[in-house]
């Protein structure tokens, strides 16, 4: 058998994420329209997206150390996309805006269960000078699958009851499980966590799933001993960037909880919004595809600046525009701003920043570092998700949208203190 093709039977599993990806990409946005059906506000969806990020994180801890412990890829996997399958089949009959909140919470624990054995099986399966390559096939079939389940509930909400496809979505991640039954073979080494900490592709991989990324447990004095440092010049650069980076996420949670309710808000139809979406995961996919040789050119703070800046203007135009145009004319602001925000300086902000991220971490404390990273995220994320579902409710989609603007231009104050002649800055 040539060598290409035995290389290509080593990680043919990475097949068996499509379906799984498929059912996943349109989950968020279905979750949110079927809140707002059951008569639910902007303030359920923001409630429902804090439990949602509250489990993310003791779940991503959780399912981390069984991977250490347990020594096992294929069970953990299955264990994902069954529960993910019999979840979604749970949506369906969900009648309350609580029941739907609670399910989608646990939601968490289904979708964060494969993230770290599907990348740990990329390296064990494959040869270290052929990762990017495999990482990239998985990106591949994980965008492909993302887009393609939006492109389906795009054209699903035009004939049909957007309620039962759920029903279709559970069958496909059930699929994704028999797949993986048959594809995937226990790797003969196993890798602990900590490996894909000390590989720039495989930590990017595993943030862009899920942004957090638990070594261990973060204690009180690993958040002390990263703040103390911002009393001094010479060591505060790590505890700028992640404050940075928490400012970052706390304005998308303030932005993303919002966007889907106002929307709907403007009577735009289910069919409309997933175009929105779906136009943001496509220019997202071809902005990843050069954003890396753009940030290599540039220092990577400017590069990082340039992707919050881009970010910071477009949420402020749609702040602006929630606040002047409704209907149409608000859908046409969202379909033209929505992707450069989502698509462009996203990818160009995410490369930049976790480059940086990924140069702070040393041999010797990535268990800390990554703890409180990763903890200051999540906080930042549940945050953005609660204030924004008040704010919008109480104070108008505009407000939110303008004050998520406020902070991406904190972000941008805070990294340009960065000093780039440091830790490759």
């Amino acid at each position: 058998m040539p060598y290409r093709r035995r290389n290509q039977t080593k990680t043919a599993w990475i097949r068996s994420v499509l379906p799984y990806s498929i059912a996943l990409g349109p989950v968020s946005t279905i979750f949110q329209l079927l809140i707002l059906n059951l008569n639910g506000t902007v303030v359920d969806v923001g409630v429902a997206l804090t439990i949602y990020n509250i489990i993310t994180i003791p779940a991503s801890i959780f399912w981390g150390f069984v991977t250490d412990r347990f020594q096992k890829r294929k069970p953990l996997i299955l264990i994902s996309y069954t529960l993910m399958g019999g979840l979604l089949l749970t949506f369906f009959f969900a009648s309350t805006v609580y029941s739907l909140s609670l399910l989608y919470g646990v939601f968490s624990l289904a979708t964060t269960a494969s993230t770290t054995p599907l990348n740990l099986l990329v390296m064990e399966t494959e040869r270290k000078k052929k990762w990017a390559s495999a990482f990239a096939r998985l990106s591949m079939m994980t965008s492909i699958g993302q887009t393609t389940g939006l492109i389906l509930s795009m054209i699903w909400a035009s004939f049909y009851q957007l309620s039962y496809i759920v029903i279709f979505l559970a069958i496909l991640s059930l699929i994704s499980a028999g797949l993986s039954l048959i594809m995937i073979k226990e790797p003969a080494i196993f890798f602990e966590r900590q490996v894909i900490a000390l590989t720039k592709i495989s930590l990017f991989e595993r943030l862009k799933t899920v942004p957090h990324f638990f070594l261990r447990i973060p204690r009180l004095n690993d958040f002390k001993r990263t703040f103390r440092t911002l009393r001094y010049d010479l060591t505060r650069q790590t505890s700028l960037l992640y404050i940075s980076i928490c400012s970052f996420y706390l304005a998308s949670g303030l932005f993303n909880t919002s966007l889907v309710p106002s929307l709907q808000a403007n009577q735009i139809s289910s069919l409309l919004i997933f175009l929105v979406i779906t136009i943001g995961m496509l220019v997202q996919i071809i902005s990843f595809r050069y954003t890396g040789v753009f940030a290599e050119k540039l220092v990577l703070v400017k590069a990082s600046v340039v992707g919050l800046a881009l970010r910071s203007i477009t949420y402020g135009i749609l702040g602006v525009s929630a606040l002047t145009v409704s209907g149409i004319w608000y859908f046409v602001a969202v379909l033209i701003f929505y992707p450069l925000a989502a698509g462009v300086a996203y990818a160009i902000y995410y490369t930049a920043s976790n480059t940086m991220v990924f140069n702070t971490l040393g041999h010797m404390r990535q268990g800390y570092s990554l703890g409180v990273y990763s903890a200051l995220v999540g906080i930042a994320m549940m945050s953005g998700s609660l204030i924004s579902g008040f704010t919008s409710f109480y104070i108008g989609y505009s407000a939110t949208f303008i004050l998520a603007a406020v902070f991406l231009a904190i972000s941008i104050w805070l990294i340009s203190l960065l000093s780039h002649k440091r830790l490759h800055y």
